[in-house]
């Protein structure tokens, strides 16, 4: 198969950043990355563009780091708790997971990516839990939050 050398004008996940030369499939090249204007051909007068390219990549690098550790701050003077139904004995019906977590954080007047929030599993107990949030390949957050119950807990009938 051939290969092209192209020229990434904008990030491309798993391939790059702006102003990286990278060897791509020529059908990915032609039929997505070209028309889609995240790329040109490395020619000779492309190669001219690598450095304002680099130059724009490290001021939006920087930016995006500031930007996660302000909001990291943001995350962890938060308080959330999640209030879930729950039957007998406290036992919760279904589970805690990221989109839960995500609403709660947006009514909260933070917005952080659904994708970001990495729960291990799905929390299925009442009580305190954390959760590990990643803004930035640099910065990661841990959330702590409470999961309480929505409804008085009944003993369990045994």
């Amino acid at each position: 198969m051939a290969n092209h050398e192209i020229l990434l004008l904008k990030p491309v996940d798993g391939l790059g950043a702006e102003g990286d030369q990278v060897k791509v499939r020529a059908g990915y090249a032609r039929n997505f990355l070209l028309p889609q204007g995240m790329a040109v051909p490395l020619t000779g007068a492309n190669r001219k563009r690598v450095e304002a390219l680099k130059k724009a990549r490290g001021l939006r690098e920087v930016k995006e780091l500031d930007g996660a550790q302000a909001l990291a701050k943001q995350i962890e003077k938060a308080g959330i708790a999640i209030a879930v139904k729950t039957g007998e004995g406290g036992k919760l019906f279904g589970a805690v997971t990221t989109h839960d977590i995500h609403d709660k954080l947006v009514a909260a007047g933070i917005t952080v990516d659904k994708r970001r929030i990495h729960l291990g599993q799905p929390i299925k107990t009442l009580g305190k839990h954390e959760v590990k949030i990643r803004l930035h390949p640099e910065v990661s957050v841990e959330l702590s939050f409470d999961v309480v119950s929505e409804n008085p807990i009944e003993p369990a009938a045994s």
